[in-house]
């Protein structure tokens, strides 16, 4: 009888999904009903689930991370199993401060220079950052490489870069949320995959396409609102329960 398929899961937030039950790793703010968890049951697959919230490249690659609450995770790429079958990945968004400089602004305006605008602040010594042609580059190039090393270490893999839902779409949005730069950082964002996609050969699940309809302000959004709280400190602007339900399906969809 064959073995069921091994599936690596990396990633940040977008991939972990804080806040949604049940969690399974409070460190990592990792769920169990997060796009791989729900994939891997899709599929009947083996999960290795590797996402930490708050991840970048760098620490997927070869850097240590750090949690806010001072746990230490190894690099993700430490954990893919040469016989994994699948390994999806969903990074990125931290390399450009996507999700830093949208909590910043959010909170500085319901608590001006309250604690958590102060700390979020220390990761904006420029202020709000608008995205250079070198930024989408040096993030693209980063989710190139987490997919040559996954191949280096898991030959056999099927490898998806899985792209982040969208945040702000065409429906309006509430202020402080309408400023462009936001709008600027997520299309850089998205074309970082489409980059890194075509320099690694990797296949790109585009959910940032299929979710325009689902962003903040729609009428059925897949991202969390803004929630000046201490349960939504984390979960706010990510990914809802919907929203993994249907980035695991694209991903089903695309491996056909």
């Amino acid at each position: 009888m064959a073995l069921p398929l091994l599936y690596a899961a990396l990633g940040s937030s977008f991939a972990s999904g804080p806040g949604i039950d049940p969690i399974v790793d409070a460190e990592a703010m990792r769920s169990g009903a997060n796009y791989p968890h729900l994939l891997a049951q899709r599929l009947g697959a083996t999960l290795i689930d590797l996402s930490v919230s708050g991840a970048t490249t760098a620490t997927i690659l070869d850097q240590p991370q750090v949690t806010i609450s001072g746990a230490r995770f190894a690099p993700q790429i430490e954990g893919v199993p040469p016989d994994a079958g699948l390994v999806t990945v969903t990074a990125g968004g931290n390399d450009l401060r996507y999700m830093t400089a949208m909590m910043f602004t959010a909170w500085n305006r319901v608590r001006p220079g309250g604690p958590a605008a102060r700390m979020l602040a220390a990761d904006l010594p420029d202020g709000l950052p608008a995205p250079t042609p070198a930024d989408v580059a040096r993030t693209a190039a980063g989710l190139a490489e987490i997919v040559d090393r996954v191949r280096s270490r898991a030959p056999r893999a099927r490898v998806l870069l899985v792209d982040y839902l969208t945040v702000l779409g065409d429906a309006p949005v509430p202020e402080p949320f309408d400023l462009p730069v936001f709008r600027e950082i997520q299309s850089a964002l998205e074309s970082a995959y489409v980059t890194a996609a075509a320099a690694s050969g990797a296949g790109l699940v585009a959910v940032s396409a299929i979710s325009r309809g689902h962003a903040l302000g729609s009428a059925s959004p897949w991202i969390h609102p803004f929630s000046p709280t201490a349960a939504g400190a984390y979960s706010s602007l990510h990914p809802n329960a919907a929203g993994m339900t249907a980035v695991a399906a694209a991903v089903v969809e695309h491996l056909g």
